[in-house]
């Protein structure tokens, strides 16, 4: 079955779909007798995890160009270096799971194993292909349930291709667009001579965002690279944090190469991902960034519904074990313990396919969001944008009492609370 929008869904966000900018306040509660209506914190923001991705393939044009349609406020693509030092849109390095590399006869000869992070991985680099070849190399779907049938028509994004669609975008959507580019395993990259970081700013410095105000964030799995990054840059820098696994209690585990960032391996230093999130290790990330990226289940677990010999049972009866089996836990400290030290929080990634969905939400991908938008994150990871943009109009909606009146006012209020508010449908 198709996963583009269905007309309901696409109605739903016409009408609730609140695309919020980074400086446009949240609505404040207006409710107690004599309060004025005042800016206060900015709404969370909707990041388009690799564009939209839940309906398009990852990291193309097209993918961000949905997911700003669908009202996300700003675009990920994850950043991996050519042959000849473009930056392009790629998830991984190795493409052979995104692409349709592997079924063009005339790149037979550059299949080959490459040490990533530790690991030896099979593929077709992007470190071997020239920009010019990469050209010819089309996008797929990675994800087996979603839809697979527009593989192979979208070509693969250069970094500036990226930038120059945000802006362009912006101006037509009347509202900005920011770009939220990872650099993808740093250390791999510096040894093979194609060193992310200064190709990344120059790329910034081109369009005039490579400054503390521009709607850019940077993000890496690995630390030292954010820390170099911080000695040439102001722009707004993220740690992210991995895990392996959730163990069936709820505990996160650690196995290599999620155990720890990887430059961690190379230089030597003990320690897990999680030891960034304690607070002596949320007051190390301050020095060189901005915030946090954590893998959602630092903030909010879950457990197995029922253990059976030490691993999740099958509860729902659809023979199939995964997070639908599972129920959710009390939320940690670790946003609360982030926000003391000054640092944004955006978790990753929220889907909305049934599995990945624990049995507390019941089967309600909107649930989800809205858990994590009551906790109080500073923004999120989502691959279906629309999804996330509802949930947040619904979540203003539930915590303010003016945010109604301001919904079918739209930008019509000129002379009242809802001034220059910009719902996505608003003419």
């Amino acid at each position: 079955m198709s996963q583009l929008p269905s007309p309901s869904r696409a109605i739903a966000g016409a009408v609730l779909c609140a695309a919020a900018l980074l400086a446009t306040p949240a609505l404040a509660d207006a409710s107690k007798p004599g309060r004025e209506w005042q800016a206060q914190k900015p709404r969370p923001l909707v990041i388009g995890h690799r564009g939209a991705s839940g309906y398009l393939p990852e990291h193309t044009l097209e993918s961000y160009a949905l997911a700003i349609e669908l009202g996300a406020d700003y675009i990920e693509p994850d950043l991996v270096a050519t042959k000849d030092g473009f930056l392009i849109a790629r998830h991984e390095p190795n493409m052979i799971n995104t692409t349709n590399v592997k079924d063009l006869p005339q790149f037979a000869d550059r299949k080959r194993t490459l040490m990533v992070d530790g690991v030896a991985e099979e593929g077709f680099f992007a470190s071997d292909f020239t920009l010019a070849e990469i050209g010819q190399i089309r996008a797929i779907q990675a994800f087996g349930e979603r839809d697979a049938g527009f593989n192979g028509r979208y070509r693969i994004p250069t970094f500036d291709e990226v930038i120059k669609l945000a802006k362009r975008k912006s101006a037509e959507e009347g509202r900005t667009i920011g770009v939220y580019p990872e650099t993808k395993h740093p250390t791999l990259h510096q040894n093979l001579g194609l060193a992310l970081e200064d190709r990344l700013l120059a790329v910034l410095q081109r369009h005039g965002w490579n400054h503390r105000g521009a709607p850019v964030f940077i993000q890496s799995f690995e630390q030292a690279n954010l820390k170099s990054l911080r000695t040439k840059t102001s722009v707004r820098l993220i740690q992210l944090v991995d895990a392996d696994d959730v163990a069936p209690n709820g505990a996160l585990t650690f196995v290599a190469p999620f155990d720890r960032p990887y430059d961690w391996a190379v230089a030597g230093r003990a320690g897990t991902f999680a030891d960034l999130l304690t607070p002596q290790g949320l007051a190390e990330v301050r020095a060189y960034a901005d915030g946090i990226g954590p893998w959602k289940p630092y903030l909010i677990s879950s457990a197995c519904v029922t253990v059976v010999n030490n691993a999740c049972a099958d509860v729902n009866g659809d023979g199939r074990v995964n997070d639908a089996d599972r129920k959710l836990l009390a939320p940690s400290a670790v946003l609360a313990n982030a926000h003391a030290q000054g640092l944004l929080v955006h978790p990753y990634t929220f889907r909305n396919e049934q599995r990945r969905l624990a049995s507390t939400y019941v089967g309600v991908p909107v649930n989800e969001y809205l858990a994590f938008y009551e906790l109080g994150v500073d923004g999120l990871f989502s691959d279906f944008a629309d999804t996330a943009v509802v949930a947040r109009s619904l979540w203003v909606l539930k915590n303010d009492s003016q945010a109604a009146r301001c919904l079918v006012e739209g930008r019509h209020g000129n002379n009242g609370p809802c001034r220059g508010l910009r719902w996505l449908n608003a003419n």
